[in-house]
């Protein structure tokens, strides 16, 4: 068996199981979640840069109407397609990143909103609620509120905890195995995928999953009709989104938005994607004809979701719930098998009676606690229950992942 110390995978078989109400905690210490972290000492800096970049010190970077009136009319930036609101242009996350290279003072702009966001949801947020007696966060997990079976997490959310951004995973890197442990990330590979290719049946997304090719690439070399080896970061870019986007009944204006492209090019690329994925096409066409015949859907293990409004008069409302339709069985389907994982691996830990502590879910991860010198052992057999929980015709990889912070692991 490799060392589970980095993201790795393997294959296993398959074994039913059945759902758990859980709870569960995370630690973060308050020490590592301190507001005098170097992501805030960092926000002192970035004020100053934006007022250089606008050649003023007379600017509120928090107020709209200011922001507003700097960029479209002092600075003269391009207002073509930026919207109007009561407050004057637009000047939400979209906009801007639309406009980063159009003059310096946009990017310090967006650096200094991530700040001011991290700093009052994490890191002014989350030291008081640090259990004095644990010293952890202890956070609720709902079974029912999402509507697609999977848990929610409040009071905290400690499943919204930022990971894209290097900013946003020095947050993660707050939160820390108690002394003497690491943390064991367990993360099924995308799960929602795979799941499609199960319930599809599409040859050309199943054997790419099969051979353990990349699937964006594998999708980018159909889309665009070029070799795999010559498909470029950008086509697999674009392939990534049409992946997740397209077979989750995205529009294409959705897809546009996400591709920053016009609603033409979008078009182009959902009609590649389909011609290449007919199966694909017409199992998303059958989901909404069914749920439209039984008012609703399910999820791989039976779960139900009545989904109103799939024969409303308002395409709007009639679209937004085919949409509804088409996630159900993929997202539904992964909410299922994460809590088949969450039982599988709990009575593994009791079997073996090893002192691992299971903490968090956060979608499809799973956060264990372990003894450093148990971590290998620990992480290779939470891979295999994990891979071996359900029986698909396409096969789950887990990546685990071992350290000391939850941003490492």
């Amino acid at each position: 068996m490799r060392s589970c110390r980095s993201r790795r995978s393997c294959r296993r078989g398959s074994r039913p199981a059945a759902s758990w109400p859980c709870t569960a905690t995370s630690s973060c210490r308050s020490r590592a979640c301190s507001p005098r972290s170097s992501g805030s000492a960092s926000r002192s800096t970035r004020p100053t840069s934006s007022y250089e970049a606008a050649g003023t010190t007379e600017l509120n970077i928090g107020s709209p109407k200011q922001l507003g009136e700097l960029l479209f009319d002092k600075l003269g930036l391009d207002t073509k397609g930026v919207k109007r609101t009561k407050l004057g242009w637009s000047t939400e996350a979209d906009t801007l990143e639309a406009l980063v290279d159009a003059h310096p003072v946009i990017r310090p702009i967006l650096d200094h909103r991530e700040l001011m966001k991290l700093k009052g949801t994490y890191l002014d947020a989350l030291p008081p609620l640090v259990n004095p007696a644990t010293g952890r966060v202890h956070t609720t997990f709902n079974q029912v509120v999402a509507e697609t079976g999977r848990l929610s997490s409040q009071d905290p959310n400690l499943q919204n905890i930022p990971i894209r951004s290097e900013l946003g995973r020095k947050i993660r890197r707050g939160f820390i195995a108690a002394p003497g442990h690491v943390l064991i990330a367990a993360d099924y590979s995308q799960i929602e995928l795979r799941i499609l290719a199960h319930l599809s049946g599409d040859p050309l997304l199943g054997s790419a999953f099969r051979d353990h090719v990349d699937v964006h690439t594998q999708t980018a070399a159909e889309v665009f009709s070029v070799p795999r080896e010559q498909v470029t970061a950008e086509q697999r870019r674009i392939a990534k989104a049409v992946n997740y986007g397209l077979s989750y009944g995205q529009s294409d204006v959705g897809l546009a938005r996400a591709l920053d492209v016009t609603r033409t090019q979008a078009a182009e690329y959902s009609r590649r994607y389909f011609q290449r994925f007919p199966t694909i096409h017409k199992f998303m066409e059958d989901i909404v004809t069914l749920a439209r015949a039984q008012g609703g859907a399910r999820t791989l293990l039976g779960r139900w979701r009545p989904i109103p409004n799939l024969t409303s008069k308002s395409p709007q409302a009639r679209h937004a719930a085919e949409r509804m339709a088409q996630n159900t069985p993929m997202q539904g389907a992964g909410a299922d098998l994460i809590k088949l994982a969450m039982l599988a691996t709990a009575r593994r830990i009791t079997r073996e009676n090893w002192p691992v502590r299971m903490l968090l879910t956060v979608h499809d991860e799973l956060v264990f606690e372990s003894p450093p010198s148990l971590a290998d052992e620990v992480g290779a057999a939470l891979q295999q229950e994990m891979e071996s929980v359900y029986q698909l015709s396409i096969p789950l990889e887990v990546d685990i992942g071992i350290a000391d912070n939850w941003a490492d692991a």
